[in-house]
């Protein structure tokens, strides 16, 4: 569920020192919902920071780690302890066999139709097995973080070959609650820039709510942030723990 610019080796090489897993609050929130968890599906797994970590330490049951892009996966396929499946939930499906499911890192918000979102959570609610949890979030509309991208100065960051990249997000299109953005990464000892074009969509809480409820989940708790404070207006985040009953 990342973006599939992500399929190439040398962008995907840039993930985790960008994003790195001690930088990351969502990975510490999802950590302990993983290990409570005897058989776990990571959908947009990535480089597979969280269930690696669940891993190392001491999951001893079954990590499955989903993605359709390639380069990320063979990041990920580092540690042979954890199921790596390159693909996606339409491509891939399980009959009830995980007591969880997550999506970190906004990857639900790729999901840009309602059509797209029903058969996603009709995956997810398959893979499930009865009383498993679906957890994931997505970024509170009301908070337009999406305005503070561009006008942030981008952030510098050492790439695995001690190289300086510069990471830059620039918002090209905002429609109703679909956003468009360009993340750009350059370097001085690199030919051209490297470049990615994203489509995000930031759902109301009250349309994420009817389409769980649709889906079959039952809604257990929502934060409004990685503290487990409760979502307020402005609250950065809408994180979601739904129950398959």
């Amino acid at each position: 569920m990342v973006d599939r610019q992500f399929a190439e080796p040398h962008v995907a090489a840039l993930y985790d020192p960008l994003c790195g897993r001690e930088s990351r609050a969502d990975l510490r929130f999802y950590l302990p919902l993983v290990m409570s968890a005897q058989a776990v599906l990571d959908i947009g797994c990535g480089t597979g920071a969280l269930l690696k970590w669940a891993r190392a330490t001491g999951h001893s049951g079954r990590l499955v780690g989903l993605d359709p892009a390639r380069g990320m996966l063979d990041i990920a396929r580092t540690r042979s302890d954890v199921e790596w499946i390159l693909g996606d939930l339409a491509t891939v499906a399980w009959d009830h066999e995980f007591s969880l499911a997550v999506m970190t890192g906004h990857a639900f918000q790729v999901l840009i139709a309602d059509d797209d979102i029903r058969a996603a959570l009709a995956a997810i609610h398959a893979a499930l097995a009865a009383g498993g949890v679906f957890a994931f979030e997505t970024r509170n509309p009301r908070a337009r973080e999406w305005e503070r991208w561009t006008s942030q100065n981008g952030t510098d960051f050492v790439a695995a070959d001690g190289t300086v990249v510069r990471f830059e997000t620039t918002v090209t299109a905002v429609q109703g609650d679909i956003v468009r953005f360009t993340n750009t990464y350059t370097s001085a000892v690199w030919n051209r820039p490297e470049s990615s074009h994203s489509i995000l969509r930031f759902l109301r809480a009250e349309t994420l709510s009817a389409l769980l409820d649709g889906a079959g989940f039952v809604i257990e708790e929502q934060f409004g942030d990685w503290d487990r404070s409760p979502v307020a207006d402005m609250s950065p985040e809408i994180i979601t723990l739904a129950r398959r009953p």
